[in-house]
């Protein structure tokens, strides 16, 4: 499979080491911006801010798309979603395995504990990531959110005078060193809590996870798939 790489940072890097030590893997560009690169797959690692050109490319060439970037805005969601129409989008706030088992956790539980169970996620990510909450904390909270039948508001960061509300999902942040990457889901019920955690110990999961994700994506049709369409 000829693997076109956008971007190249630090995971990008990882991602074009582990294509090239692949049999069946080739890489057949690593840039930025793309231009004339041609390939079965585009792998995006790159920073939100060159999805709208990403996107152009990705439909003039028909080519599957995966996007593993975070930051993104409303509007760049919607033009994923538009893309999709055209091409196999996969949008993956993380592409490790482990991640997504965490969500289908969190969908099969939530219903039975969120009535009496204050839900809160703590993510933990190196100095240098750029957004927060992190995308995966989004997602593992819209999970959380999405099986609940009334919804539940999420809450970002808790400052000033004012008592949890019932049914709030709390996300919070932490940046520090050089953590690859930490999420842990509390339910915190009277006289009981249940931690689910995962935690990255390096990044060559999500190197593992894109190239798995990969495999599927290029034989499906044009749509605007999840982790969770996509493993299942």
């Amino acid at each position: 499979m000829r693997v076109i790489i956008h971007g190249t940072g630090t995971m990008s890097g990882l991602l074009k080491k582990a294509v090239e030590s692949t049999e069946d893997f080739t890489v057949t560009g690593f840039a930025d911006e793309l231009t004339s690169e041609t390939g079965d797959v585009i792998i995006s690692f790159s920073h939100f801010s060159r999805i709208p050109a990403l996107l152009s490319f990705a439909k003039e060439k028909k080519i599957p798309l995966l996007v593993a970037t975070t930051g993104y805005s409303p509007d760049d969601l919607e033009r994923m979603k538009k893309a999709g129409e055209e091409i196999p989008l996969l949008l993956a706030s993380n592409v490790s395995l482990g991640i997504n088992v965490l969500v289908k956790v969190i969908k099969a539980i939530t219903p039975i504990l969120y009535d009496t169970f204050d839900i809160e996620i703590v993510e933990k990510h190196h100095n240098k990531k750029l957004d927060a909450p992190s995308g995966t904390a989004k997602t593992l909270a819209e999970a959380a959110a999405s099986v609940i039948p009334h919804g539940a508001a999420q809450v970002y960061g808790r400052s000033g005078n004012k008592k949890r509300e019932k049914y709030e999902i709390g996300v919070s942040a932490l940046r520090g060193g050089t953590i690859a990457g930490e999420h842990a889901v509390f339910y915190c019920g009277d006289d009981e809590i249940i931690e689910i955690k995962h935690t990255a110990m390096s990044k060559n999961i999500f190197v593992r996870g894109a190239l798995a994700a990969a495999r599927i994506l290029v034989q499906k049709e044009p749509g605007f798939y999840t982790m969770e369409e996509i493993l299942s």
